[in-house]
């Protein structure tokens, strides 16, 4: 099975080591378990940032990076060789396999770092690490500060400067090389099938929860163990809810369903959204609105390529729904004003996209200086217009009520402008109808 280099991850770390302080020192914690219920813990998944740079999936480690004129030097603190441990929960790296396996440069058991980071971080006039989420590793930051500045006499300078690692990973994070952009091929083509599966199985009287299991069924056969993040299945009024998660109702004959779901594989994710008709036919009200949603998220993708600002497609998507709402009787007004005044945001209150990678919401600044980020090749985003037409709405005809659509696919940025990694799932209504033997 295809994964990252060894040579990758090192080179990765090269990257890291040439944006620090010459004087600095990285130091950055691996992801933790956690107990889901009496004694189980929930299925390890690494830290993001810890993981781009080790490949090392195992938790309780620290990895730390020392910058150098010549060359940098990594060292990985892990947990050690333990036949017993690892007879009730699997077998360890250790400190040798580390170097062997992950390439670092020096590695030691994890219970040895209160001993030998004080003597690290001697001379050294910068300390990064992440601040978010690391109140524990403050602490330890602390503590072997007191301990260096004991064991240099107090020689050296009181506070060393603190800086925060995560902005510096995450502008590495944010171009794909050309391995990760396999690996993220191969989990939206795992996660194109799903979504076919999904629509050649679903109709009425089916629960939200038996097209989840369809989905991640499929993920799981092709060596997609895990979604990259909750599945949504939402039938009728429940897909006007964003971050709908419960799954729980039925599906009935007139309802349309969105389903918004992607795989994680060897960590990378994909993340798409169809929205189709339970009976497999949409009918008047909902193919009118299906096609505006449908026009704009084109019209958004058309505005990926290199050079072309962050914003573009979230503005060529709000001018088409704001037309369409408009063409409706949804909205009533002048375009430009209502644009202006984003009255569109009453059915369409989110962004039409985010970055897409290690995580589903990818690491990665919008903007730059105040300014909307240029893409550049190697990007990878997603674009996800829609239209939620609650259905309280009583102010409203009643044929739109409940009509919740969105349409999501994962774009990459290429030299000459984009590829849709998720285009071989059916999203023209006719092609949706076929795939459900409708038509």
């Amino acid at each position: 099975m295809f994964k990252i280099s060894k040579i990758e991850f090192r080179r990765r770390r090269q990257l890291l080591s040439k944006a620090l302080s010459p004087n600095g020192i990285a130091i950055l914690p691996s992801g933790r378990e956690f107990e889901r219920n009496g004694g189980t813990n929930f299925p390890f998944r690494q830290n993001s940032d810890f993981y781009y740079l080790s490949g090392f999936d195992e938790p309780d480690a620290v990895l730390v990076i020392l910058p150098g004129e010549k060359r940098h030097k990594s060292i990985l603190f892990c947990r050690k060789r333990d036949p017993n441990r690892e007879l009730w929960d699997g077998i360890r790296s250790g400190p040798e396999g580390a170097i062997a396996d992950f390439g670092v440069g020096d590695a030691f058991p994890i219970d040895l770092i209160n001993e030998i980071l004080p003597k690290l971080l001697v001379g050294r006039s910068k300390i990064y690490y992440p601040f978010q989420g690391s109140f524990e590793l403050t602490k330890n930051i602390i503590d072997w500060i007191k301990i260096s500045r004991q064991m240099t006499l107090n020689k050296l300078p009181a506070q060393p400067d603190l800086g925060d690692i995560k902005s510096i990973i995450d502008e590495l994070r944010l171009v794909k090389s050309e391995a990760e952009v396999s690996l993220m091929r191969t989990a939206a083509r795992i996660t194109a099938a799903a979504h076919i599966r999904a629509m050649k199985v679903c109709e009425p009287g089916k629960f939200e929860y038996q097209l989840q299991a369809e989905i991640e069924h499929e993920f799981a056969l092709n060596g997609a163990r895990y979604p990259a993040y909750p599945s949504i299945v939402g039938g009728g009024k429940n897909g006007c809810i964003l971050h709908y998660i419960e799954n729980s109702d039925i599906l009935t004959e007139e309802d349309l369903v969105l389903i918004d779901a992607g795989c994680e594989f060897e960590h990378y994710a994909a993340d798409v959204t169809r929205t189709f008709p339970v009976s497999g036919v949409f009918n008047t009200a909902q193919r009118s609105v299906y096609e505006i949603v449908l026009n704009a998220q084109k019209a958004a993708i058309k505005q990926i390529r290199p050079g072309n600002s962050w914003n573009r497609p979230h503005t060529a998507a709000v001018r088409v729904i704001t037309r369409g709402l408009l063409d409706l009787g949804l909205l009533r007004g002048d375009l430009n004003r209502l644009i202006k005044a984003k009255a569109y945001m009453e059915f369409y209150m989110h962004r039409t996209g985010h970055w897409l990678g290690l995580d589903v919401h990818d690491s990665g600044d919008y903007k730059v200086n105040g300014r909307w980020r240029k893409f550049e090749p190697g990007m990878i985003l997603t674009v996800e217009p829609g239209i939620y037409i609650a259905h309280h709405k009583s102010n409203i005809a009643a044929r739109w009520r409940g009509i919740g659509i969105r349409i999501e696919d994962d774009v990459l940025v290429t030299d000459r402008g984009h590829e849709v990694l998720t285009e071989s799932v059916p999203k023209e209504l006719d092609e949706i109808e076929k795939i459900m033997g409708r038509s």
